[in-house]
Parts: structure tokens; C-alpha cells; sequence
């Protein structure tokens, strides 16, 4: 008889959440604050509705990876970094967006 092909405790979904908070949220915080640092890089604000999605989804997947963290199901630091990244994003499409619009 085979081996069971059933998933294990490690191929879980779950797994996924940190790497996938940790790749948006560090595409939203460079694509948001670099260009504010070096006028040569002002292009990247070309996809801004996408960098300000990246930046909230980050947070989300974060938050849900923080959460099936602390239950051992994946690990922690990406999922934190990754949050922490999308959330300084966020606020720097936020700040944008506030600066545009203000008299």
C-alpha cells in the first residue's frame, strides 16, 4: 500500500502568509518612500492604486500570519516584518494622498 497523500501540519496555506506579507509589504514601502528620497525614482509612483492595494493586502496577510503563527503553524518574524512593512506603506500612500487633496 502507498503512503498517505495526505497534507502534513507543514502544507498547510497558513505557511504562505508571512512570505506573502513580507513580498507586498516591502514592494509598498520601497515603491512609497523611495521616490521621496530620490527624485530620480519618481516613476514608481506609476502603479500607485496597486502599491496602496499591496500595502493593505500586506497588513491583512500579515495579521492572518501572525495569528496561525502563535498557534506553531507557521513562522513569526515574516509575518511581523511583513505587516510592519505594509503598514509603513499604507501610511506613506496615505500621506500622499491627504498631501494632494490639502488646500
Amino acid at each position: 500500500m502507498p503512503a498517505s497523500t495526505a497534507p502534513g501540519r507543514d502544507a498547510t496555506p497558513a505557511t504562505l502568509l508571512g512570505p506573502t506579507a513580507l513580498v507586498l509589504g516591502t514592494l509598498a514601502l520601497c515603491t512609497t518612500w523611495l521616490p521621496l528620497l530620490m527624485e530620480d525614482l519618481v516613476w514608481l509612483w506609476a502603479p500607485f492604486p496597486f502599491i496602496m492595494l499591496a500595502g493593505a493586502f500586506s497588513v491583512t496577510a500579515g495579521a492572518a500570519g501572525i495569528h496561525y503563527a502563535r498557534r506553531g503553524e507557521c513562522r513569526l518574524w515574516d509575518s511581523v516584518v511583513g505587516t510592519v512593512f505594509g503598514a509603513a506603506g499604507f501610511a506613506g500612500c496615505l500621506t500622499l494622498v491627504m498631501a494632494m487633496f490639502s488646500g
